[in-house]
């Protein structure tokens, strides 16, 4: 392959004219995988490779094809095959928009995988407890009168109102219990739908969490309204920023032109015209 010797041809030389700071995804995620290089193993290089891998001045550089970084390597001493694989024979990795959306996305499943086990496991103790009430109530005090006896004297004040919540939870009528069981199992499996949907990426999945966690938001400011601790608040930030990730970085309700605006920029970040518009070329025209 011809050796170009002008400054606008050399990966990773030409500095953008205007500086746009941001947050990228593909160094996070190469930086956990690795980069991906194209064409390491192949014998000699072609002018239409030049996309991820050309030589100059002796030297070999190849293009890591999700987070841009141009990277030296020496030809192979035992090349696997002559020419790099045709450009429909590479599947490129996410990048851009879309692997950000689906890191995100992935994100906000693991936390409502997480809702979905202790719901569940909530819903069990309460239907547990609505089934065995005079069983649970027996055992209950026996084991505060245990602790009473063993420490001399009463519980302390944080022990005493924890103490006081579970002896109002086993007041509650059976009927009572069993409702508030069921409630959160329904509450349990929805949060499952949603962590199945959003690990799938499917646009119905979003507006369903955008809608449940809405729907939650005003109970969280009541609750920090009576007491701030710092899991609540870290509860009512996280979810704020899943409603407003949802409903302005993924356009539902038509916001920002809606699913085909959402979907337009996605499609600009994939395929070989996304590495075209970040080619050193394409830099060095701008």
């Amino acid at each position: 392959m011809a050796t170009d010797s002008r400054p606008g041809s050399r990966p990773g030389v030409v500095k953008p004219r205007r500086f746009r700071p941001r947050f990228h995804w593909e160094l996070l995620v190469c930086g956990v995988r690795g980069h991906e290089l194209i064409g390491t193993d192949a014998a000699e290089l072609r002018a239409e490779d030049a996309a991820f891998a050309r030589e100059m001045r002796g030297q070999r550089w190849h293009r890591c094809v999700r987070c841009d970084s141009w990277l030296p390597f020496p030809p192979p001493r035992d090349p696997e095959r002559r020419y790099p694989p045709s450009r429909r024979e590479i599947e490129l990795p996410l990048r851009g928009r879309p692997l950000r959306d689906k890191i995100l996305l992935r994100l906000i499943a693991i936390n409502r995988a997480a809702h979905f086990v202790v719901l569940g496991a909530l819903a069990v103790a309460v239907l547990l407890v609505a089934s065995h009430e005079g069983d649970l109530r027996d055992l209950f005090y026996a084991i505060l009168g245990a602790i009473h006896g063993v420490f001399g004297g009463p519980t302390t004040e944080t022990g005493g109102s924890f103490v006081h919540r579970i002896d109002e939870l086993l007041s509650l009528p059976s009927g009572e219990l069993h409702l508030i069981g069921v409630a959160l199992v329904v509450y349990a499996v929805v949060e499952g739908v949603e962590a199945v949907g959003l690990w799938m990426q499917k646009r119905w999945a979003e507006y369903l969490t955008l809608l449940v966690t809405a729907s939650l938001l005003p109970l969280e400011l009541y609750e920090l309204a009576k007491g701030v601790t710092v899991l609540k608040v870290v509860a009512l930030v996280v979810n704020l920023a899943i409603v407003l990730y949802l409903l302005f970085a993924k356009r539902l309700f038509g916001l920002r032109g809606g699913a085909a605006a959402d979907e337009a920029l996605r499609e600009r970040d994939l395929g070989w015209a996304s590495l075209e518009r970040t080619s050193p070329e394409a830099y060095s025209a701008a």
